[in-house]
């Protein structure tokens, strides 16, 4: 299929690398969490609990992000099974059970897209479901799965009008000087679904290509943060990893952020969009790309075929967490193809199972082996799947953070984080930032940013 306007002539402009020189989100060193507890963060302060619900009632299927109760963060992801007393981070499984995102008022369902739902946990438990009613004996602790919604903060709007959308965007942008206000209130208000309704309104009353016409009036940050409000979700993700492999250097940050965290019917049309869109193999351009056990890492990624059965087995887990022990902990080298194959295979609710196995095992947290074993972007993408599995939106907070954090602002990772994320789970991202970061997302964008592109990256992300 292909996308009207896109790419337009004269193309857009190149993601710079991620993260800007001087600016890599590294991880601290194994064993260092820099996450600090907040008072009501993950767990629940007190002991607070969340009442179990049976496995089944878990994560969406295709559709919708299968999103694990939690994100861990660099070194030490909140939510990473803790040793040694360290403080935990959000979404790790923490003693007995698993910590879960504090629930809110921000936590409502959302049914556009498929809303996402989180494995956590309450007090262990023997779910209904394990098989024969009975879990093994040396499995203390078993989390038990309740189902949290996450929400956008970008939802369709109501008493939509496509035709009345174009006409405003046409005023805004017709004779001397550009109304960037009008479009602001606009793109910022409606869903993707919405936006391609109002392009090709726009085409049929006018005659005119509406990208075309933005690109003329726009220009920097902003003219960048339209036009990805505009690309279908899937062509964006497509676009954003042809651009991370075009012309000298790859980003590897780019291709974990999208491949690493995507469902596998994402990541299928993923795939089929950049095939037809752009006429290449994505797998052939990732193997030109990358090498070694990053490369396999990322091919195994490209196959969107992780299961995506929600009933956790954790007799399972925890052969897979004495296995991952024996291929990295608890021998001489690492064997890297069975992190890969567990990790690249299993579910997010099985992996997060998995996590907490290990940690009774090896008496470290499985974030901290990965960063003892492996190093580069394997590294990286190993412990992104990880980070996904305990808590996703403390995952993309990180990234916004060090998107911010220090000289320089690396625009092409924010913009791509807020527009990917604003119509899934930007809500719980901006708890999680909270949480993490003493700050808020909206203050941090607000001191970073300026113009109509601070204008419009707040009015996406709410106050």
């Amino acid at each position: 299929m292909s996308y009207p306007g896109y790419p337009p002539s004269g193309g857009y402009p190149a993601f710079p690398g991620y993260p800007p020189t001087g600016q890599e989100s590294v991880y601290p060193p194994a064993g260092q969490y820099t996450y600090p507890a907040v008072p009501g963060g993950y767990p629940p302060a007190g002991g607070g609990t969340y009442p179990a619900a049976p496995p089944s009632a878990g994560y969406p299927g295709s559709a919708g992000y299968p999103a694990p109760g939690g994100y861990p963060a660099p070194g030490s992801y909140p939510g990473a099974p803790q040793a040694g007393g360290m403080p935990p981070y959000p979404g790790a499984p923490t003693g007995p059970g698993f910590g879960v995102p504090p629930a809110g008022a921000g936590f409502g369902g959302y049914l556009q897209p498929p809303a996402q739902s989180y494995a956590g946990g309450g007090p262990a438990q023997i779910p209904v479901g394990y098989p024969g009613g009975q879990a093994p004996s040396p499995m203390p602790g078993l989390p038990a799965a309740i189902v949290q919604c996450t929400q956008g903060t970008i939802q369709a709007a109501p008493n939509f009008d496509a035709g009345r959308d174009a006409e405003i965007l046409r005023k805004a942008m017709k004779g001397f000087g550009t109304d960037e206000q009008a479009i602001i209130n606009v793109v910022a208000n409606r869903s993707n679904d919405q936006r391609q309704k109002i392009k090709a309104a726009f085409k049929t009353m006018y005659g005119k290509d509406l990208i075309k016409d933005l690109k003329s009036e726009l220009s920097g940050n902003v003219e960048e943060l339209i036009l990805a409000l505009f690309m279908p979700s899937t062509y964006y993700d497509a676009w954003s990893l042809r651009h991370a492999m075009k012309g000298a250097g790859t980003q590897e940050r780019v291709l974990i952020e999208i491949l690493c965290t995507r469902t596998n019917q994402e990541i299928r049309e993923i795939v089929n969009c950049y095939k037809s869109e752009f006429g290449r193999d994505i797998e052939q351009d990732i193997r030109a790309d990358t090498s070694g056990h990053f490369e396999r890492l990322l091919i195994s990624m490209c196959q969107g075929n992780r299961d995506e059965n929600q009933t956790v087995d954790y007799q399972k887990a925890q052969e897979d967490a004495q296995r991952l022990y024996q291929a990295g902990e608890g021998k001489l080298g690492t064997d890297e193809s069975c992190f890969n194959m567990v990790l690249a295979s299993r579910s997010f609710p099985q992996l997060k199972a998995t996590v907490e196995a290990y940690s009774r095992i090896a008496n470290r947290d499985l974030l901290s082996s990965i960063d003892r074993e492996f190093s580069g972007n394997v590294e990286r993408g190993l412990k992104t799947i990880v980070q996904c599995a305990l808590n996703r939106p403390a995952f993309f907070a990180e990234r916004l953070y060090y998107s911010m954090k220090g000289a320089g602002t690396d625009d092409s990772t924010l913009i791509r984080i807020i527009v990917t994320r604003s119509e899934i789970d930007l809500v719980q991202i901006k708890q999680m930032f909270t949480q993490m970061y003493q700050k808020t997302l909206a203050t941090m964008i607000a001191s970073d940013t300026s113009g109509d592109y601070r204008r419009l990256l707040l009015a996406i992300v709410g106050q």
